[in-house]
């Protein structure tokens, strides 16, 4: 007999609507079976910091090579590696007993320049005004002499040989007279002899300028304050102009000079604040702020220029060329609604995308605006508030049925993994290979 037939009108109801309950049951059961199960993250408000991390060396303001201008001995060799000099100090001595000896010579021989200028100023032009009196007084008794022969031969008292030889002493006075005056012109202050005395102690004074510098030059000086890097000279060794002895780094602020790639200047501006650790003295940070930016880019490695500015006095255990590693904090909000960047479903450009939010049961999509962005997340501007599920994963498509499956999260640790004991605030960092 038909089950059915037997029951009353309401109990069939009752029943039909029991089989219907059944088969509703079991077609979301298969549904549930047969949507995806994807994992949800519910967005919450944090802390969000991008900074970047690389490595950087200690830089000085200037370094500089210390040589000797003359070719010389080592006599002594006055500092050591790491020593801090002052400006004048002598670093490295050479004998000087040859040099010595080149001072006093030259020093003679301008004495000597001197002492003959002196003679030609003084005995000189007397000895020349003398002659040339002399010679005056010899002229006018010849004149004379010619004169008185002259009348003579007129008169027929001595023959013309006479004549001739009156006159003949007549010019030899004259050439005196002229000699003498060409003397004392020269002895004069602006005469050729004075001129050439003159020149031969400005170039005896020379020599001996010369000679004294030299002498100078055999103590290789500090040319400012500095610290001494290295040392390449020892007493007793030979060294010649064009070898470096000595490197030395200039007195002045310690810098920091790391090279970034070019990828991250976007990051970079002047003033950023950075946290600075030295690979051997690792307990002990200490801070610094982004100086400069270099205008260029070096085409070999790909890399920028960046110099850093300590912000107290250096570290006692710092040295030039020691291996830093520098942290540079590019950005930071403190109340920000972030999410990982593995919750972006597409990509339009570099501050909008696409999310899939799960809406009852099923995958909506959902455009939304981007702000600061780190390597694992992102900044949500518009489009999303908080308490939002979005999806995490690219499989599913819009619109699709799913099962959602709540992950935890905070940032700057991977997804679906709690950070108990980690603060909510925790930086999201742009990682750079050293």
């Amino acid at each position: 007999m038909n089950l059915a037939a037997t029951l009353s009108p309401k109990r069939r109801w009752i029943w039909v609507g029991a089989v219907a309950v059944l088969l509703v049951a079991a077609g979301t059961a298969w549904w549930m079976q047969r949507s995806p199960r994807v994992d949800v993250l519910e967005l919450r408000y944090a802390p969000l910091l991008r900074t970047l991390q690389f490595s950087a060396r200690v830089a000085t303001l200037s370094r500089v090579d210390i040589g000797s201008t003359v070719t010389g001995r080592v006599a002594q060799v006055r500092v050591t590696e790491g020593a801090q000099v002052r400006q004048g100090d002598v670093l490295i001595q050479l004998e000087t007993d040859e040099l010595r000896a080149a001072v006093t010579q030259a020093v003679a021989s301008e004495r000597q320049a001197q002492a003959r200028l002196a003679g030609l100023r003084s005995t000189g032009r007397t000895s020349a005004q003398s002659a040339l009196t002399q010679a005056d007084s010899t002229l006018k008794a010849a004149e004379a002499e010619l004169a008185r022969t002259e009348q003579l031969v007129a008169q027929g008292f001595i023959s013309a040989a006479r004549l001739d030889e009156v006159r003949r002493a007549v010019e030899v006075a004259r050439a005196q007279q002229t000699g003498a005056r060409a003397q004392t012109q020269a002895n004069a202050e602006a005469g050729t002899d004075v001129a050439q005395a003159q020149a031969q102690l400005a170039l005896a004074s020379a020599a001996t300028a010369a000679a004294r510098a030299r002498l100078a030059q055999a103590a290789v000086l500090a040319p400012t304050d500095a610290r001494v890097l290295t040392r390449d000279v020892e007493p007793g060794q030979i060294v010649q102009p064009g070898k470096a002895l000595m490197s030395l780094a200039l007195a002045g602020p310690t810098q920091l000079s790391a090279q970034v790639d070019e990828r991250f200047l976007d990051q970079l501006q002047a003033g950023q604040k950075a946290a600075v650790v030295a690979d051997a003295f690792a307990d002990q940070r200490f801070a610094a702020r982004v100086l400069s930016i270099a205008p260029a880019v070096d085409a070999q490695r790909g890399a920028i220029e960046v110099r850093f500015a300590l912000e107290q006095q250096a570290p006692a255990f710092l040295r030039e060329d020691m291996t830093l590693s520098v942290e540079v904090e590019t950005g930071r909000r403190e109340r920000a609604l972030v999410l990982p960047l593995s919750a972006l479903h597409s990509q339009v450009s570099p501050t909008a995308a696409t999310v899939l939010l799960a809406v009852e049961g099923h995958a909506q999509e959902r455009q939304v605006r981007l702000g600061l962005r780190t390597l694992d997340a992102a900044e949500v501007l518009e489009g999303l508030a908080e308490g939002d599920a979005v999806l995490l994963g690219g499989s599913v498509r819009a619109g699709a049925r799913v099962r959602v499956r709540a992950v935890a999260w905070q940032p700057g640790q991977p997804v679906g993994k709690a950070a108990a004991a980690s603060d909510a605030g925790s930086a999201l960092t742009n990682a750079m290979g050293r």
